[in-house]
């Protein structure tokens, strides 16, 4: 799919996932989708993505696959430069700081995080850069 196209739908999918609350849009490919804001690395405005993710108790656990493209999401490079940020699940929203997978955390997390969408498996294939595993811990009020 084309990167612009691959956009607009993004855009479209979060549009309709913050105007019913995530009652459209919480589920894809069998998996939960949340929503991720971000603040632009160079613009400083906000960047809102859907984001299919896995749950470690109170932490949520993303992908920055981006298809398998040879680049990192924008949302990741966002998250680099600025690590806090803002999720929604479904109606309810919060703080989080991200953090990037250690190499060992990822390797145990990878084979879930392909048990979860097996398409995974085919974008890192697709890419020589090792796709990062990014945790999404609550910051607390």
């Amino acid at each position: 799919m084309r990167e612009s196209t691959a956009r607009r739908l993004s855009r479209f999918h979060a549009f309709v996932y913050r105007l019913t609350g995530g009652l459209f849009g919480r589920r894809l490919v069998r998996n939960d989708m949340l929503l991720l804001t971000t603040q632009g690395a160079t613009t400083g405005k906000p960047h809102t993505v859907p984001l299919l993710f896995l749950r470690d108790g109170d932490v949520l656990v993303v992908i920055a696959s981006w298809g398998g493209r040879q680049h990192h999401p924008d949302w990741y490079r966002n998250l680099t430069r600025e690590p806090t940020a803002t999720v929604q699940v479904g109606p309810r929203k919060w703080a989080v700081r991200s953090r990037t997978a250690s190499a060992d955390e990822r390797s145990l997390w990878w084979p879930r995080i392909v048990a979860a969408y097996p398409g995974y498996r085919t974008y890192q294939s697709r890419t020589d850069r090792v796709i990062p595993v990014v945790f999404l811990e609550p910051v607390s009020a």
